[in-house]
């Protein structure tokens, strides 16, 4: 009898977790991972820009998008994680994971954030590692971006724009590695939007595995953090220190408060 009544409760929280991924999250999710796929297209907007004009956009997109990803993480992930499920040991090593996991991806795949003009020292095997790394590094992104609608609609929104600021960089600094391993601009870009579009997969293999594995969104959104931590101090902020002039260095501190304000924003706007 007790045997039977306990196989009802683990059903019964099977349901619940079921039903708790809602159909507003998969289709806020949804939205928000193919508006990051469609964010590879932009390199071709860098084309008729002069390298001068390509550097100076970079550097400041680079520091807004290190602010964002900082902010989202220490802002929205981490506390939502430590409201959730409480901040304890498990918590910690989810968040190492998250730095790990990024790390291990960077440098067994050679995979960089190439936030400077490419050169002709990119040869075409560099080129398909990055591709290949991007699509990994992209499949992630789509896992964390669901799993922060999961929490709540507001992270999901700030985890979003996080990754879609630093994609901007990522994916024109892609777009020239490409260009440079020899492949033609139209190849190029779909080659880039093919790598991007695994977001999409991620998001949804997060969805549904999350509707049958409890603790999946416990371990995803302090990872999520780590890995934002890992990215902006890691490969972000060096670029940034490349950096001595000060009008330059004052507009950089500015765009980079500035993407820790956006953040702070949306924090306060469901603060209320």
């Amino acid at each position: 009898m007790h045997h039977h009544a306990e196989e009802i409760h683990h059903l019964e929280e099977t349901i619940e977790l079921a039903t708790q991924i809602e159909p507003k999250v998969w289709l806020y999710t949804l939205v928000a991972v193919v508006t990051i796929s469609l964010i590879s297209f932009i390199g071709v907007f860098t084309l008729s820009m002069s390298k001068r004009t390509l550097s100076k956009f970079l550097m400041y997109m680079v520091s807004f998008a290190t602010g964002a990803l900082l902010g989202d993480a220490f802002l929205h992930l981490l506390p939502k994680a430590a409201h959730e499920f409480g901040f304890g040991l498990d918590t910690s090593i989810c968040v190492l994971a998250g730095i790990v996991v990024f790390f291990v991806v960077e440098k067994f795949i050679h995979f960089r954030h190439c936030h400077r003009v490419p050169d002709k020292s990119h040869p075409h095997p560099f080129a398909i590692m990055n591709l290949i790394g991007d699509s990994i590094h992209n499949f992630i992104d789509g896992l964390i971006i669901a799993a922060s609608f999961v929490v709540s609609i507001e992270v999901g929104i700030a985890t979003t724009l996080a990754v879609i600021f630093h994609e901007i960089p990522q994916e024109i600094g892609d777009f020239g590695v490409l260009i440079h391993g020899g492949f033609s601009r139209g190849r190029a870009l779909l080659l880039n939007f093919v790598t991007a579009f695994t977001a999409v997969l991620g998001a949804i293999t997060a969805l549904l595995i999350g509707t049958h594995t409890e603790g999946i969104f416990e371990f995803l959104i302090p990872f999520a953090a780590g890995g934002f931590i890992y990215i902006a101090c890691s490969d972000l902020i060096p670029e940034i220190h490349k950096e001595s002039r000060l009008p330059n260095l004052i507009l950089q501190f500015t765009t980079f408060a500035l993407g820790i304000g956006v953040m702070a924003l949306l924090m306060t706007s469901h603060a209320h």
